[in-house]
């Protein structure tokens, strides 16, 4: 029904009883919608003009708006919010911890870990999501323009489980999670071996000993 908003970045609001949200202002008119915190943290600054792809979310007692900021992004949540026991949150977590690329990539190597990284999201349902979106991953990944996907895959650095493992070390180590991705993603781009997590471990660790 709505395909984007285009207009003021009005708020973004990172906890909140519903969840994250923005409110953009298209001809006076506020439209607020559910986020999450990867899209927030990619906005400008407040006042700024953006322009928000959305899904229409339309139940028997409510009615609302979610946005993100590619079509892509979009188009992923709402295939991602199609498998029975994802609710329209629980997709926003996902959408919000691995991205676009990260969640295809997930799918298609069958890579539970991956997705049950998102919090409320367990292996049962991680396989889950897996056994029913293959198919339609690979189907939507075909469509995708090469640069699109090479545009985010250089945004994005590859969740496999050797990362999955590495980073539950650092977390561990009481390490933040801001700071856990930052060392993953310049340890991944340096190491001989994307699958050894020890190696992955090591290189992040440098990294983050050199920030102190």
């Amino acid at each position: 029904m709505i395909n984007y908003l285009k207009g003021q970045l009005v708020s973004r609001v990172e906890d909140s009883p519903t969840g994250c949200n923005i409110t953009v202002e298209v001809n006076s008119i506020g439209y607020i919608m559910l986020t999450n915190r990867r899209v927030i943290a990619s906005l400008p600054a407040e006042g700024e003009t953006v322009t928000i792809y959305t899904s229409l979310i339309h139940r028997e007692d409510t009615m609302f708006l979610c946005g993100f900021n590619s079509r892509e992004d979009r188009d992923l949540f709402v295939i991602l919010n199609s498998v029975s026991g994802i609710g329209t949150k629980v997709a926003l977590t996902i959408m919000g911890e691995l991205g676009a690329y990260n969640l295809v990539n997930a799918v298609i190597s069958d890579n539970d870990k991956a997705i049950s990284k998102a919090k409320g999201v367990g292996t049962k349902l991680a396989r889950k999501v897996i056994l029913e979106l293959k198919d339609k991953m690979m189907n939507w990944r075909d469509k995708v323009s090469l640069e699109c996907m090479q545009k985010a895959e250089a945004d994005e650095f590859v969740i496999t489980e050797s990362c999955v493992e590495a980073e539950s070390v650092l977390l561990s180590l009481g390490y933040t999670k801001k700071e856990v991705s930052e060392a993953l993603k310049k340890a991944i781009s340096c190491v001989e071996n994307r699958n050894d997590s020890e190696e992955i471990l090591r290189k992040a660790l440098q990294w983050l000993a050199g920030q102190e």
